[in-house]
């Protein structure tokens, strides 16, 4: 006799709704679903976020879409992911058959009709204006709305969103060629948007950026420009007269000058947030900045040839709140700088350093003495910044947490010592390409860094086994890579599996010594590893890899990439025995006709054909 629900029906519609709000992941929602007419209907109406990609037919699945799920504030539409779409055999065979019959004239013309047809089926798999037009009409209550690299959508299709969503808060049309009519008939409609992002929005002019902003500019918070190729001065004038709430502004453009730089910098004194990218700027644009907007948290500076210590000397003086700091590639700032942001930005709490080539030890000794708050810390391609500076640092900054270097020739064991004497609480240390960090250093983070969770050294030829043997001892890692650490043999990595046991990821690839016995001890020690690199190592087997495989059972990821002595076997042991496998990095010339048939949708090749 089947049994009675006893349970279902004494719950009200709105305890189970809120049930569902608490489950998180879609799959689980989407299980829950499954349990009863009741529970379908309830998980969809109270279902608020949805997600479509390039596949199938978009316009049709956002229309399916509005019919289920009438109460969705948050929609994503996300066509970076390239999806090829194969041309049927029949059409194909049965074209081959009427070719072998024709002249010249008649393959050309069958020729273009195919790429024509395979072109028609590609352009299916991207949005378009009907996908915009019903988006909205089913969705009229939506708050947020993602149309990233939707290539095919236009004005006339935005026009329509804008004239029926008008309660939208936040746009991202990344990517996407819309024109200055539909961006205009956002800023008439849509009073409260609050967020819009216009990169490599191609189509766009002044024209249209402006009356956006004279629409709907004093509720907008946060805007991004980048790579709108037509978007001038005019418009970052218009920006800092009517947009004066703004708290964010992203804008990478080369045709950007001090004038529109100055007038945003005037206009917009509730700026917390700025990444600059514009090479026609100089001292005087961020002169301006340090004057006007002192309530700046985060500052970005990408490839400024013109910008000096001048530039940083006046945001140290106006910008006190000042939190984090990124200077790349701004070649003509020196110590004299950085001394500036140390003494005037004391809550700094994040710097990089990326490519700025006259930075020395002194400046980043400044802001070990001066910025105690710091907790991280990122110095890359950074070539005259030595030891000095991150004792000074190791002393002063006791709440560093993480520290990335990468390509600093002249920083080595006496450093790292002394962050890891000085910085307990560290939990990050990225090291790449750094030949004077060996053994000494890594072990002094072993024996002090007890918190240390994620450890990267990538090609530091001096590290070997002593120091994974430190670091097993006093840590427990989740994320390993030691690619390129040509010392370090099956023994360090055992050390490390053995010491670590919530290991999630592992990159042991380029390890010329270590094999088979390794795997074997990082699939007994670490249970819930989900990445795995071991490409170029030569020594593992297809036996190291199936013993492994019948462990680790929460494996998601695979890059076996150039192991010579794994075959098509064992790279179909790999896609059978793992059940959460969803990745394997692999040259297709290993993979099997049958392998490629039963997990052909999680293989990924290096080279496809040669």
């Amino acid at each position: 006799m089947k049994r009675l629900d006893q349970i279902n029906p004494s719950l009200p519609d709105e305890l189970i709704v809120e049930i569902f709000s608490h489950l998180g992941a879609k799959s689980t929602r989407d299980a829950a679903s499954l349990v009863c007419r009741r529970w379908l209907r309830l998980e969809r109406i109270s279902r608020d976020t949805l997600r479509v990609g390039a596949s199938g037919n978009p316009d049709e699945i956002v229309e399916l879409f509005a019919d289920r799920f009438p109460n969705v504030r948050t929609l994503y539409v996300d066509e970076r992911l390239s999806v090829s779409t194969p041309v049927s055999s029949s059409a194909s065979s049965s074209a081959g058959r009427q070719s072998n019959d024709k002249s010249k004239q008649s393959r050309g013309s069958y020729k273009k009709g195919r790429y024509a047809y395979e072109d028609s089926k590609i352009e299916q798999l991207s949005l378009t204006d009907n996908g915009l037009n019903a988006i909205a009409k089913g969705f009229p209550n939506l708050g947020k709305l993602s149309l990233i690299w939707c290539s095919n959508v236009s004005n006339i299709g935005l026009k329509s969103v804008a004239e029926s969503c008008r309660s939208l808060r936040s746009l991202d049309l990344q990517g996407s060629y819309v024109g200055d009519l539909g961006l205009g008939t956002v800023g008439e409609c849509c009073k409260q948007l609050e967020d819009l992002n216009l990169r490599f929005c191609e189509g766009l002019t002044d024209k249209g950026l402006i009356e956006l902003v004279l629409g709907c500019g004093n509720s907008l918070k946060s805007l991004g420009i980048a790579a709108c190729a037509r978007i001038t001065d005019a418009a970052l004038e218009a920006v800092g007269s009517n947009c004066k709430y703004l708290g964010v502004l992203s804008l990478d453009s080369e045709l950007i000058n001090n004038k529109g730089v100055l007038a945003m910098a005037k206009g917009c004194r509730f700026l917390k947030v700025l990444k600059l990218q514009c090479l026609n700027a100089t001292d005087e644009a961020l002169i301006a900045v340090g004057t006007f907007c002192s309530l700046l948290e985060s500052l970005a500076l990408y490839s400024f040839p013109r910008f000096t210590d001048e530039s940083l000397t006046a945001i140290g003086k106006g910008c006190k709140r000042l939190k984090n700091l990124t200077l790349s590639d701004c070649h003509f700032l020196s110590d004299k700088g950085l001394e500036a942001i140390a003494s005037g930005c004391a809550e700094l709490s994040h710097l990089e350093v990326n490519g700025c080539h006259n930075v020395k030890t002194s400046g980043i000794e400044s802001i070990g003495k001066s910025c105690r708050n710091l907790s991280e810390l990122a110095l890359l391609y950074c070539q005259k910044i030595g030891d000095h500076a991150l004792s000074e640092v190791g002393r002063g900054c006791k709440h560093l947490q993480a520290v990335h270097l990468v390509d600093c020739a002249s920083i080595g064991d006496d450093a790292i010592c002394s962050i890891a004497r000085g910085c307990r609480n560290l939990k990050k240390l990225h090291i790449r390409r750094c030949y004077e960090v060996g053994n000494k250093g890594i072990i002094s983070v072993g024996q002090n860094c007890r918190s240390l969770t994620d450890l990267s050294i990538r090609f530091c030829d001096k590290v070997g086994d002593d120091a994974l043997f430190a670091v097993g001892r006093g840590c427990s890692l989740q994320h390993l890579n030691v690619s390129g650490c040509y010392l370090i043999t099956d023994d360090g990595i055992t050390a490390i599996a053995r010491g670590s046991p919530k290991l999630s990821y592992l990159d042991m690839s380029v390890l010329q010594n270590a094999g088979d016995s390794a795997l074997i001890e990082v699939s007994k020690g670490c249970p819930l590893l989900t990445d795995l690199v071991l490409s170029h190592c030569r020594q593992i087997t297809d036996a190291g890899l199936t013993h492994a495989t019948n462990r680790l059972t929460m494996l998601e990821t695979c890059h076996i990439v150039y192991c010579p002595n794994i075959t098509s076997a064992g790279v179909a042991t790999l896609v059978s025995v793992c059940p959460n496998i969803k990745k394997v990095l692999v040259e297709k010339w290993k993979v099997s006709g049958r392998t490629k048939r039963r997990a052909g949708s999680i293989l990924s090749y290096l080279c496809v054909d040669l």
